[in-house]
């Protein structure tokens, strides 16, 4: 028995060699940044010239076909985070970590688009520019923890840590994650309920259908953006590595 979780390592350590990542992600970088831009650039026509406005926001609910997207990403993107944090910190393989911080600047550029979107949405919908509600303040929050995990991986980086303390850090930002996405349900205030479950849509979808649009292009370079950052990120360790060969010989 075991046997077993020496076999699924094994595997686990075969699909995140970087030779093979990088093998595939050369060619699929240019490819998904095609694809996203191309859906990005139609979802954005569609919202905006063959979608009614709503008969309550009027023309501002356009705005959901970028903000809706930016706020699944932010959060998406820690949960992406964490999980390479824990693969990393059980199969100490290095490829998990170069994921994490490739991850974390993409990921904070979309929840620092979601709360300049929520508050340019919120000023015509709410007379307000910004509302220190359980939502609002709980994305500002997740903004912050990636800005700190910036810092924190790059303070490793420089006094040659194990990455052992950022991965931590990843995971324990995790919490905040059921925190956003219950908040307009523990707390009422002037967020609306959610709108779009699994399951259900509040939004009409003469309105809705460009979103599934913005949204996988969204994604689609958001993926690309973090497969570049990875290769970067690996370049410039086989770089590092050969300069200490030299200064070694």
């Amino acid at each position: 028995m075991a046997t077993v979780p020496n076999l699924s390592a094994s595997r686990l350590h075969a699909l995140a060699n970087p030779r093979r990542f990088l093998a595939i992600a050369r060619p699929l970088t240019p490819a998904l940044l095609a694809l996203g831009a191309a859906l990005l650039a139609f979802g954005c026509w569609a919202g905006l010239t063959q979608t009614p406005p709503d008969y309550l926001q009027g023309e501002t609910v356009r705005i959901l076909y970028i903000h809706v997207p930016a706020a699944w990403l932010g959060m998406g993107g820690w949960s992406g985070l964490a999980l390479s944090s824990i693969v990393f910190l059980v199969w100490r393989h290095p490829l998990a970590a170069v994921a994490a911080r490739a991850i974390a600047l993409p990921g904070a550029a979309f929840a620092a688009i979601c709360l300049a979107t929520g508050s340019i949405w919120g000023r015509p919908t709410w007379g307000t520019w910004w509302q220190w509600d359980g939502r609002l303040t709980s994305m500002l929050l997740l903004f912050f923890v990636y800005v700190a995990y910036l810092a924190l991986a790059r303070a490793d980086r420089e006094r040659d840590g194990d990455g052992r303390i950022p991965a931590l850090f990843g995971i324990a930002g995790t919490a905040l994650l059921p925190i956003i996405r219950y908040s307009v349900l523990w707390w009422r205030t002037l967020h609306q309920g959610p709108s779009i479950t699994l399951t259900r849509s509040t939004i009409d979808s003469a309105i809705l259908w460009p979103l599934g649009f913005t949204a996988a292009g969204f994604t689609l370079l958001f993926t690309a953006v973090v497969l570049m950052r990875m290769r970067t990120d690996l370049a410039r360790i086989k770089a590092e590595a050969r300069l200490r060969r030299r200064a070694a010989a």
